[in-house]
């Protein structure tokens, strides 16, 4: 894609929001070629950035979400802490809008048409595990996307395998019940969307049940 954000320098929010938006402005592109090679209609995500949790058209704020996709009003909401705005890190912040992008992905090419009919008719263990083929898959996307950058001073190696190793021994540990996958399971799919490059390896819903814990 040849995405070139630019600088994230510490303490300025109007930085971060010049940064958010041209990496959505890159997966917009990238994202509306690959629909493009599926013969399917594809319309952009709206991106809101926020400084503190809000209630969306979808409801209240997911509990151990730095950001969210409502797939009511088709937006992205970034939230930038504190903690963040002081010690930025924009490898780290691409990987969740890349991610929060994938969900609006699963919501226009009809993939979440079928995961939220089949929560309906589902007990707690069957939509624990939809939800967890929903957001690997969306973790799987979003890595696909940064494999693009890879050797670009956005996607180092080192800063890489720092990320997929905090997600392995972390990625858990915001979710109050396991509805994103375990820590090595999220780790696995990074791992996978990246060193294939492709949308095609991120089939979550098709992959054994093994693989999606």
């Amino acid at each position: 894609m040849n995405c070139r954000p630019g600088s994230l320098p510490a303490g300025s929010m109007p930085a971060y929001r010049r940064f958010l938006t041209r990496v959505t402005a890159c997966l917009n592109k990238a994202w509306a070629a690959q629909f493009r090679k599926a013969g399917m209609p594809f319309a952009k995500p709206r991106l809101r950035i926020i400084t503190r949790k809000v209630k969306t058209p979808c409801g209240s704020w997911n509990t151990g979400a730095d950001g969210v996709y409502c797939s009511t009003d088709r937006t992205m909401y970034l939230m930038i802490s504190k903690d963040q705005l002081r010690n930025p890190f924009p490898l780290g912040i691409t990987r969740l809008i890349a991610h929060e992008y994938g969900h609006h992905v699963q919501q226009v090419s009809g993939i979440w048409n079928y995961y939220w009919a089949a929560r309906t008719v589902a007990g707690k263990a069957k939509r624990l595990q939809l939800s967890r083929n929903s957001e690997l898959q969306a973790e799987c996307f979003s890595a696909v996307f940064m494999s693009t950058m890879k050797g670009t001073s956005l996607v180092t190696d080192a800063d890489w395998a720092y990320t997929v190793g905090w997600f392995r021994k972390n990625g858990a540990k915001g979710w109050p019940q396991n509805d994103h996958g375990k820590g090595p399971t999220q780790a696995a799919w990074m791992t996978r969307g990246f060193n294939r490059g492709s949308p095609g390896a991120c089939n979550t819903w098709a992959a054994n049940p093994r693989n999606v814990t």
